[in-house]
């Protein structure tokens, strides 16, 4: 962990109980972000992506099971009482959640859940939270924000309510936002303009960001690292630039085959990846990825392949019969 290293995620796994047995949903999971830089989990749904930044919050459902060290700006967070936690959240570590009207409360006005969050950690008082509030609901692009602040979010569109979910989380400017999925349900025109919002705040406060999603498209501009991850694990890892000019990993091959293109004919058929995700209850002995593989030979269906490095040791992949580049 070096002095730029704010978060440093260190072999966690988290596993689950289900009636159908134990479901590994995390699986020796290695990660480190550095204080102002952006990461992207990619992979699809199911992969772990979601649990993994829940690992990191200390935010797993009461019967899971986990195991590692979460290191955050020199602390421990497995280690950290609950109420020493509860203070954590929200003041140095936030979280954008996927569905802004679950995760705002349907019952309070916007103002009450901003001006809450600050006077909870900044120990604002009454009139300097609700001036800050109009300036943050502002900032993230909030029209008549004083008016806004008398409503509830039923009565603001889904993509009013994503911004001021953003608002709420960069309130106490943290140093490390997590935004799980943040625009799945919105339309395309407002995703790119929460993206571009939340790259402005993350570069405006230099502040870290871990970017979840399942679309490889939407971390290629807007992060400075990216990791893949399948069943649990996490199979290729490089920096941005990297992982689009020479990837290694056919998973990653198969997600960015998938993105739709510009300059494709209209009613082009998209190659989606064939089969599904493995049954994380009933682990495979070789490669996960292997069934639904088209390089699969041999050893991939007997070997669990660990992460390996490619040309640095920035590029990390786990495949035995890597794409080759040139």
């Amino acid at each position: 962990m070096t002095d730029t290293t704010l978060l440093s995620v260190e072999d966690i796994t988290v596993d689950l109980p289900t009636p159908r047995g134990n479901l590994r949903a995390v699986d020796h999971v290695d990660l480190t972000v550095g204080a102002g830089r952006t990461l992207g989990v990619v992979g699809e749904s199911g992969c772990g992506k979601t649990m993994l930044s829940r690992a990191v919050l200390q935010l797993l459902p009461k019967k899971a099971k986990l195991s590692g060290r979460v290191m955050f700006d020199g602390q421990d967070l497995l280690q950290l009482s609950p109420e020493k936690l509860r203070k954590l959240r929200g003041r140095s570590l936030a979280v954008v959640f996927q569905d802004p009207m679950t995760s705002l409360n349907p019952v309070l006005t916007i103002g009450t859940q901003l001006i809450e969050t600050l006077q909870e950690h900044l120990e604002l008082d009454m009139a300097t939270a609700t001036r800050r509030s109009i300036e943050l609901l502002a900032a993230v692009g909030i029209p008549a924000p004083e008016q806004r602040l008398m409503q509830y979010p039923h009565q603001l569109s889904g993509g009013m309510r994503q911004r001021v979910a953003i608002a709420i989380a960069l309130s106490c400017e943290p140093k490390l936002l997590i935004a799980d999925e943040p625009t799945t349900a919105l339309d395309v025109t407002i995703q790119a303009q929460i993206l571009d919002l939340l790259a402005r705040e993350q570069r405006r406060r230099h502040m870290a960001m871990i970017l979840i999603t399942h679309d490889l498209g939407v971390v290629a501009g807007r992060t400075d690292e990216v990791a893949v991850m399948y069943a649990g694990r996490v199979v290729e890892r490089a920096p941005t630039p990297v992982l689009f000019k020479k990837m290694r990993m056919p998973y990653t091959e198969a997600l960015l085959a998938a993105l739709p293109k510009i300059d494709a004919a209209p009613h082009t058929p998209l190659p989606a990846i064939s089969g599904r995700p493995p049954d994380p209850t009933r682990p495979l002995q070789g490669c996960s990825f292997s069934p639904r593989c088209r390089y699969a030979a041999g050893r991939c269906h007997t070997e669990k392949p660990s992460l390996a490095e490619a040309e640095s040791r920035e590029h990390l992949y786990a495949c035995v019969h890597p794409i080759e580049t040139g």
